[in-house]
Formats: C-alpha cells, sequence, structure tokens
C-alpha cells in the first residue's frame, strides 16, 4: 500500500479507508472537466469471444485474424500483437494445449481471465515481466471480495458450462468446508457453478499449490471488480481486470466517468473535484433496450423510425444521467448521424454540436473517435453553409 499511494501522490491522489465504504480514492489537488484523474492498463484482459465473433488478444479487432495454430483458442490480428502478448501466452498456450478439443469449448472468457490472472503472476514472481507500484498481484490481493452473490451473477453471466459429473449429495459438505460456513440455503444450481470454479485448477492449470478456496475468492473479486471494456461508442469488447480503478466507488452523482481508449482504462472529471474530493465513478450501464431497439431499426434502414426512438429517448437520458455522460452524448452522436443522413442538415449540426460538448468533456479531444466527431460536425456546417450560399445566389 505505501508503494501504491507514493505512485497515486505524483499524481494528485491518494487511498483513504473508510469504515463504511471501504478503501476510496481522495483528491490532493483539483481536478477539472475534461482531465484525466487517473488511467491504468489493465492486469489482465480477454475479449469477449463466442461462437458467432472473435476478437484480437492484443487489440480487440475483430478483422483480419489467425487462430493460434497450437492452442487454438486465443486469435491474433498480425504478429505485432502475438509478440506484445507472447510472454503470457506463451504459459496460457502450453495449459490450454493439454486439453482436448472438446474440453477447450468450455474455456470461456471468465475462465480465461483466471488462468491469465494465475500466470501473469508467476511472470511476475519469477521476474519474466516487470512488477511495479500500480501493477502487481498484491493490488489484486486487497480487493474486495463478496463470495456468495456476485459470484453466481458472475458465472450466470458468462453461461460457464460443467467440465465433470459430480455425486450432488456429496456437494453440501464439500461447499461447507470449503467457505467454513452453512452452505444449505444455497440452491443445487447455485452449487453446480461452485464445483465448475472449484475444479477449473485440476482441469486446466493443474497447480496442486493453488487452493480451491483462492479460486474462489479470486473469482467472487472478478465478478465485483472487473470492468466491460467498451469502445468509443460503448460497445462491450472484452472484460479487464484494472485493480487501482477498482478501487473508485460509484455514485448517482458521480464526479468522474471511465472510457477505454483501447485497452487502456481512463478515468476523466466530467466537473470539478476540488482538493480532497473523493473520486466517484458512474456504473456504465448502457440503456439496453433503447440501444437495441434503435439497432434493430437501423439494421432495417427504417432511419426515420430509427431517429424517431432516438430523439424519444434523449428526454429520459437527459433525466437520468448527468450532464457530461457518454451515453447522452453518444445518443446525440446518433442523432445527429441520422438526422444529417435524412437530409436535416441545420438540426443534425445541432445534435452533434451537443454530442461534441459532451463528449469532448468524457472521452478527451485526441481520440480517433472525436476526431472523427469533430470532422463529422466540421462537413455538415459547411453543407448548411453551401446550401444557404447557392439559396442567396
Amino acid at each position: 500500500m505505501e508503494e501504491l499511494q507514493k505512485a497515486l501522490q505524483d499524481r494528485g491522489l491518494t487511498v483513504t479507508g473508510l469504515p463504511e465504504k471501504g478503501r476510496c480514492l481522495y483528491t490532493t489537488k483539483d481536478f477539472y472537466p475534461g482531465e484525466v484523474i487517473i488511467s491504468q492498463e489493465p492486469y489482465v484482459c480477454v475479449p469477449n469471444n463466442s461462437s458467432s465473433i472473435s476478437r484480437c488478444d492484443g487489440c480487440f479487432a475483430s478483422s483480419n485474424l489467425k487462430k493460434c495454430s497450437a492452442c487454438q483458442v486465443v486469435w491474433y490480428c498480425g504478429s505485432n500483437c502475438q509478440k506484445l502478448d507472447w510472454k503470457l501466452h506463451r504459459l496460457e498456450c502450453q495449459v490450454l494445449s493439454r486439453l482436448d478439443k472438446e474440453k477447450r469449448k468450455s474455456v470461456t472468457p471468465s475462465i480465461r481471465l483466471m488462468l491469465k490472472l494465475y500466470l501473469r503472476r508467476k511472470l511476475q514472481n519469477d521476474n519474466v515481466i516487470p512488477s511495479t507500484a500500480t501493477d502487481n498481484y498484491s493490488l489484486v490481493e486487497a480487493l474486495v471480495a463478496r463470495i456468495l452473490f456476485e459470484l453466481i451473477i458472475w458465472f450466470n453471466q458468462f453461461g460457464l458450462v460443467l467440465c465433470f459429473s459430480y455425486n450432488k449429495s456429496l456437494m453440501p459438505a464439500f461447499f461447507n468446508n470449503l467457505f467454513g460456513k452453512d452452505m444449505s440455503d444455497i440452491d443445487e444450481k447455485q452449487l453446480l457453478l461452485y464445483a465448475q470454479m472449484a475444479n477449473l485448477v485440476n482441469l486446466i492449470l493443474q497447480w496442486p499449490e493453488i487452493s480451491i478456496k483462492e479460486i474462489a475468492e479470486n473469482f467472487s473479486k472478478l465478478a465485483c471488480n472487473a470492468h466491460t471494456i467498451c469502445n468509443s461508442e460503448l460497445r462491450p469488447l472484452g472484460t479487464g481486470l484494472y485493480p487501482v480503478i477498482s478501487i473508485i466507488n460509484h455514485s448517482c452523482l458521480p464526479n468522474a466517468v471511465l472510457v477505454f481508449e483501447g485497452r487502456l482504462a481512463v478515468v476523466r472529471a466530467v466537473q470539478h473535484v476540488p482538493k480532497g474530493a473523493e473520486v466517484t465513478g458512474a456504473r456504465m450501464m448502457a440503456a439496453v433496450a433503447s440501444c437495441f431497439e434503435i439497432l434493430i431499426l437501423m439494421e432495417l434502414e427504417d432511419w426515420k423510425e430509427a431517429l424517431a426512438y432516438c430523439q424519444l429517448t434523449i428526454p429520459v437520458y437527459q433525466r437520468v444521467y448527468p450532464q457530461f455522460h457518454p451515453l447522452l452524448g453518444l445518443q446525440y452522436y446518433t442523432c445527429g448521424k441520422l438526422e444529417w443522413f435524412l437530409g436535416d442538415t441545420e438540426n443534425a449540426i445541432k445534435s452533434l454540436t451537443k454530442a461534441v460538448e459532451i463528449l469532448r468533456i468524457t472521452h478527451g479531444t485526441n481520440s480517433p473517435f472525436m476526431k472523427e466527431l469533430i470532422l463529422k460536425l466540421e462537413e455538415a456546417q459547411a453543407e448548411a453553409s453551401y446550401k444557404l450560399s447557392s439559396k442567396d445566389e
């Protein structure tokens, strides 16, 4: 903790423990809207690959991919990403290659995240890859673990499959011993999920020095602390563990927001955060239903209906989210694109202008996404100017 405090001190931050909240991130200087408070590369991360889509393990790209010929699980977009990831994937490749074809199908993103957690710890312990004050396994050990509730959510979210059959009558006693408490109130399905977790080591890593209880606790930590890595439009790409970022508590009235630049997690102030204030973030719970509806309408090329639905959701977003929130800004962005496409340049400029005002705070101004957005706005303004001059003639 002392090394972490020194590293954070240089960034104008400090970690404080409060009895009612646990660890919190506080400022030791003022931060202003749009200013980066802290950024961090993931300790471990994985793309959310599935049977329908695959992504590069290095950059999460989804094109020009080639599968690792040895493990047949991991994909790369090119030699550069493969080389950068080789030290870690070399060990992962070895353990995955031991599995037969059928068992490899059970290697979900959540299992890979756990594998990479232990493999990275080993590489740092062996000094193969460096450890720093903000990048070491002790930060993972310090994370909060809630074994029961969040772990069940985690397993359900990723749809883990069982690799072995069990004598179900033995399960209650097994989990009573594992967690040191009466587990009789946990139903059979939940016990089966715990059983999957308990067999992770024996099935893949085969490291007897790692206890089942330790793995269970780390799954719980992932459930509580892992972040969904999204692109600039908040579309999910993967999952990552950012131990320092995870210290930030959530608030319904946040003073900061988390976005991703590639795999880099970036926390920016969305209002003035004075010296001595706690840094709080918003849960990035996208409005799934409305976004999904708009995407379907756009897939059907029903542009007018998509625009109408988008315009309908903006007042709701304004009530639900703070003034500077990525979801609100992106809704204006989508609205502006649709308006421009349908020839309503005047309203497109208004929507894109509002999008820029919000997203320049949440996303910064130097990302490729923001440069593209600003270019769109300038093109729309130029088109409106041309139309106006043509009418005058």
